[in-house]
């Protein structure tokens, strides 16, 4: 595993300094990078997403766990370098995919989709933070394939994740993650476990995917239940009754719990989808 002395020698090797602009500040306690990967369960054989590898200090655990990862890198000088270090060493185990992990901001590098192909995969990474929601929310409602996240992003990102109903934290990402599997907190991280040390809290969580919904549930509802959802959180503080005028001219069959005197924030993750499914099914009317 990369010591802080061996970072700077590889920044030093690569002619680089971290970019803030980036979210490059880089995981430097090992204990908490082998938290990490503990907390995954990832064996030998296993196929992993790491998006922002950096000079790749987390991939090398993975690398030495026996995983077949695929990392994705948007700076170039690091490609180079994992290039001209890991990949060499590892040429059987180890994809380098150069730019941005999305396509847009909606959906997933096309070269990503095209590498992991149907494979079952995790996602382990220390997220680049301006990256983190857009990409997380991209894997759950378009890659049933996806079967859980391991990562380390902004504090407040993961209380979004796993937040209750009737918080300010409250929302679309909330109710997707909750709907589609289950999420925890694996550690809270210091400002000193990074250098350079970052301005903002971290936290390090757990999102698994249900089986049970990934066999019930029509993998193309969820990206539609996103939308939806996202709709009628632009109207948080309105009444359901006039949210669901805007988004159908049609009656709606309300779910029960529901009504329109409810607001989108005060909604279950279970009963949010409940209030999607029926207004998808008065628009198709």
């Amino acid at each position: 595993m990369q010591t802080l002395s061996e970072i700077r020698e590889l920044l030093a090797m690569a002619r680089h300094e971290p970019k803030r602009a980036l979210g490059q500040n880089f995981l430097i306690d090992h204990n908490l990078i082998r938290k990490l990967v503990d907390a995954s369960g990832v064996h030998a054989g296993d196929l992993v997403l790491e998006i922002g590898p950096g000079t790749g200090a987390l991939t090398v655990e993975l690398l030495e766990r026996g995983c077949q990862v695929v990392a994705c890198e948007l700076d170039r000088d690091f490609v180079r370098l994992l290039n001209e270090t890991l990949v060499k060493n590892h040429p059987e185990q180890l994809t380098i995919i150069e730019g941005d992990c999305l396509a847009d901001k909606r959906s997933v590098h096309e070269e990503i989709i095209e590498t992991i192909a149907d494979r079952p995969f995790k996602m382990v990474a220390n997220l680049p933070y301006h990256a983190a929601t857009p990409v997380m929310l991209a894997l759950m409602t378009q890659h049933p394939n996806c079967i859980g996240m391991y990562t380390t992003i902004q504090h407040e990102v993961v209380e979004r994740f796993g937040a209750s109903p009737g918080s300010k934290t409250y929302g679309t990402i909330s109710i997707v993650a909750q709907c589609l599997g289950e999420v925890s907190i694996i550690a809270k991280l210091a400002p000193g476990c990074f250098w350079p040390q970052p301005s903002v809290g971290s936290a390090m969580m757990r999102w698994e995917r249900s089986l049970e919904v990934t066999t019930n549930e029509d993998p193309d509802w969820w990206a539609t239940m996103s939308d939806m959802i996202q709709s009628l959180f632009q109207r948080r503080r309105k009444k359901l009754a006039g949210s669901v005028k805007v988004m159908t001219k049609n009656h709606i069959l309300w779910p029960d719990g529901v009504s329109g005197d409810n607001r989108i924030d005060a909604l279950t993750p279970t009963q949010a989808n409940a209030l999607c499914k029926a207004i998808a099914q008065a628009q198709s009317a």
